[in-house]
């Protein structure tokens, strides 16, 4: 029994570090996003808050610019802001898909560890800032709508993949949640605004199109849910999402609509999915579980 204990209590332990040491890559070293702040080093042994590190003396920075604006919390310490943390504070979500988070001097304590880096950086919320990420796929045909295969002789899944205006990623078409927002109505805003000429197109053609969204967003399934790898993350502020899988089987839907690149997106178009493909933050790994879980249901 003693034995069953130690090896349950291991199992744990490990599948922790494997978490943070998989997830909480990009976040940490080098220099912050818009910035010219370098974070402060953080080893692999040194990322859980329960390691010791006397020598951690991160910079604090937020940007300056985002002070005021609609979106984004005001600084911590003054006298009109009073946030409920781990809860719904007003229309804004301060719960972590993570589980409850540690304040800590009174500030929201990364879920996942140190980032070398405090402060709210470029992020809008102190704490979990939420977002949502559609994976829209199809399976890759030829004209004459037959399916093409691999070498292994099985279907290609294709994604729509936007090309980031600020890294020059490829990345999901996901966005952040509005206050008060459903996180179904997000991903299917952002699909829209980032990745579809919907923007540009004829109050006619709206009118058709909306309703063939309004049908294929319904079947959406959620891929996953919790904390994101984001360079933006600090150790006060990081980011979350809630991945949903569109899939256009026929590819009669999303998948004869023309693509165009909207908003923040400087380029947009249908991809391969493979096990090996590298994207914006934790993208590539909501990806890869999308990938395997529509392989399966071809069994």
């Amino acid at each position: 029994m003693i034995k069953l204990t130690f090896y349950v209590l291991f199992c744990v332990v490990m599948t922790k570090s494997f978490t943070m040491l998989t997830t909480h890559l990009k976040c940490r070293g080098g220099i912050y996003p818009r910035s010219k702040i370098e974070r402060f080093p953080v080893p692999d042994d040194k990322v859980d808050w329960s390691s010791e590190y006397k020598q951690y003396q991160p910079p604090d920075y937020t940007e300056s610019s985002i002070n005021g604006k609609p979106w984004a919390d005001p600084n911590i310490g003054g006298s009109n802001f009073q946030p409920k943390w781990n809860d719904v504070d007003g229309k804004v979500s301060r719960v972590s898909h993570m589980g409850p988070y540690r304040i800590t001097n009174g500030y929201p304590q990364n879920p996942i560890g140190r980032t070398g880096i405090c402060g709210r950086g470029i992020l809008g919320r102190w704490g979990p800032n939420h977002a949502a990420d559609p994976v829209v796929t199809r399976w890759k045909r030829l004209e004459s709508g037959k399916m093409v295969l691999d070498r292994d002789n099985k279907p290609i899944l294709q994604f729509v993949a936007i090309k980031r205006g600020d890294t020059g990623e490829w990345a999901l078409p996901g966005g952040m949640v509005d206050p008060g927002e459903k996180v179904t109505a997000t991903a299917i805003r952002e699909f829209q605004e980032e990745a579809t000429n919907f923007l540009v197109m004829s109050d006619e053609e709206k009118e058709e199109w909306a309703q063939k969204f309004h049908e294929f967003f319904k079947e959406g399934e959620i891929v996953y849910k919790g904390y994101v790898d984001d360079r933006r993350n600090t150790d006060n502020a990081w980011m979350e999402t809630v991945a949903y899988n569109f899939h256009d089987d026929n590819g009669s839907i999303v998948g004869a609509l023309k693509l165009h690149a909207g908003d923040d997106a400087v380029g947009v178009r249908w991809v391969d999915a493979t096990p090996y493909i590298s994207l914006y933050a934790s993208h590539d790994t909501i990806l890869k579980e999308v990938l395997k879980q529509r392989i399966d249901s071809l069994r």
